[in-house]
């Protein structure tokens, strides 16, 4: 593609390694702001950076935060005795817009993949363990639902969670199969996002 200034390929080449933006859509939008005020560039900028230098991941659940403890954590309506176990940040958002749950979360930050060399160590499992042992609100946990994808990885990772949380007493639930075999949670419809939640079930291991 050939440009008509070192600027315009310089933005274009920066904004296409955002995921799903090629160079063509990196482009239109580098034009777009050209033509946009000033100040709508400036603002773009010091939301990115802001994003970038500001943004904290919650020391309990590891969800995105302004403050050491999210808002989730710290919601007075919460269900403090209930835990969504989740792949990663997306999947709290997907879970969150289906407003069919009022528990609290703990984002893994991954599945067990040893194909990509991902182990439990590399999860926050252990972090996940001292919460149920100690729990940060100081109410016991009573349910921890698994909330992971359908696949091979995910079902492992599920297998691996229920056998540590075994011995802990605690009840453990996973979402229904509503959502698809190899579905990703991010791109569920929030209809049967929201039901798999409510007509979660038991997930037992022999």
């Amino acid at each position: 593609m050939n440009f008509p200034s070192k600027l315009i390929e310089d933005a274009v080449n920066e904004i296409s390694r955002l995921p799903g933006i090629g160079k063509k859509t990196a482009l239109r939008l580098a034009l777009h702001l050209l033509k946009q005020p000033e100040a709508i560039s400036e603002n773009l900028t010091e939301a990115i950076t802001k994003l970038r230098k500001d943004t904290k991941y919650c020391k309990v659940c590891h969800n995105i935060s302004d403050q050491e403890v999210c808002s989730v954590c710290q919601g007075a309506r919460r269900d403090k005795g209930l835990i969504c176990i989740v792949e990663d940040i997306p999947d709290v958002l997907a879970i969150e817009n289906t407003s069919q749950y009022n528990g609290l979360y703990h984002v893994l930050g991954g599945v067990i993949s040893p194909i990509q060399g991902i182990g439990p160590e590399e999860l926050k499992i252990d972090s996940l363990m001292q919460r149920i042992e100690q729990p940060h609100s100081g109410e016991p946990v009573n349910e921890v639902i698994l909330a992971l994808p359908s696949t091979m990885e995910g079902d492992t990772t599920s297998f691996y969670i229920t056998r540590k949380l075994k011995e802990k007493g605690v009840k453990v639930s996973t979402i229904a199969r509503g959502i698809p075999i190899g579905g990703e949670l991010e791109y569920t419809d929030e209809v049967t996002l929201g039901r798999s939640i409510l007509t979660r079930v038991n997930y037992s291991i022999e």
